[in-house]
């Protein structure tokens, strides 16, 4: 997120903040941030007087305003970060006479995360006012290849977009972990590799050949046999390709192939907006609307609520996921 980069180069330039209140969903960025402050603002020397770490939930916001208090020992500052901060939810207001008047010679940092203040509270305005209110929030599932390929090229690899797409399919929108799994891969491949679905199935574990990407794939290109297959490996291994996930990604494919007949101009570029895609995937839309007309999307949705409302035992209970599964892909194929 550039507004991430934006406060963290701001830091390095010397522009440092009273106080950074860094609140959201989405975990990794807080950490990026408070990790960056923790190891850089204070030299070793410096650090074992004037920084320290507070836990949320082992505090109170007058012991953290108390500490934000004090006056540093031999340095221009001190640090004093309160992790979990979350679990300050219910006395956070009280911040904000610290907040209208912060010390000085001190950084006062509150990690925050999966909440966030309501910005129309004078506890919030006030923090904004005299310091830095960052909002950490959760990527689209859509969005997050493309901050793989950027993430990742920072770290001097490259990467597919089909072992991209693995990662966002397996991980989700998590960058924390996501971040994990692609430190381990800039250890294991020297400078300039391109990362492949076989690394990732070989080094993190995934499946390039039966996971729910392959399945869409199958079912766009019309490859029964394949589809079938994969089907086969998921009653085999329910526990890891439950239902419900399979049949959220599959009618997840087919509204976007609906979209896509809905389009005046299929453009790469308007069929990658509006779709929420890679360009590299377009041409699988388009291949997929050949084989399913409009009508036939229609009555595939249809039945795609039909699958999940039974997976979830509306009405089917005796019916095992693996047999749902494959009346789907029958009403699908025929």
């Amino acid at each position: 997120m550039e507004e991430a980069v934006n406060i963290i180069n701001a830091i390095k330039s010397g522009t440092i903040a009273p106080i950074y209140f860094l609140m959201g969903e989405e975990s990794y960025y807080i950490d990026i941030i408070t990790d960056y402050i923790e190891d850089h603002l204070l030299t070793e020397d410096e650090k074992g007087f004037n920084q320290m770490v507070l836990y949320g939930r082992d505090t109170t916001i007058e012991d953290v305003i108390a500490q934000a208090k004090r006056y540093p020992m031999m340095a221009e500052r001190q640090v004093v970060i309160v992790k979990e901060a979350q679990e300050l939810v219910r006395t956070i207001d009280k911040l904000e006479s610290y907040a209208e008047n912060p010390q000085p010679t001190t950084v006062l940092v509150l990690a925050y995360k999966y909440k966030t203040l309501d910005k129309r509270k004078k506890v919030t305005k006030a923090l904004e006012k005299n310091g830095v209110v960052f909002e950490s929030k959760k990527l689209y599932e859509n969005h997050v290849a493309t901050w793989i390929t950027r993430v990742i090229k920072g770290k001097g690899l490259g990467i597919e977009p089909k072992a991209a797409a693995m990662l966002v399919e397996f991980l989700g929108n998590d960058l924390s972990r996501i971040s994990n799994e692609l430190d381990k891969l800039k250890i294991i491949f020297p400078p300039g590799h391109t990362v492949t679905a076989n690394d990732i199935e070989v080094n993190i574990g995934f499946s390039k050949d039966y996971n729910n990407f392959e399945l869409r794939t199958a079912i766009g290109e019309r490859n029964e046999k394949k589809a079938y297959r994969i089907a086969q490996y998921f009653a085999q291994n329910s526990k890891d390709n439950p239902l419900v996930v399979t049949t959220a990604m599959v009618f997840s494919y087919f509204t976007q192939v609906l979209q896509y007949h809905g389009l005046k101009d299929k453009s790469q570029a308007n069929v990658a907006k509006v779709l929420r895609i890679s360009p590299f995937f377009v041409k699988d839309y388009e291949l997929a609307a050949r084989h399913y007309p409009m009508k036939k999307v229609s009555a595939i949705v249809a039945k795609l609520r039909e699958v999940d409302a039974k997976g979830k035992g509306v009405g089917a209970n005796s019916i095992s996921h693996a047999d749902l599964l494959k009346e789907l892909l029958v009403t699908i194929f025929n």
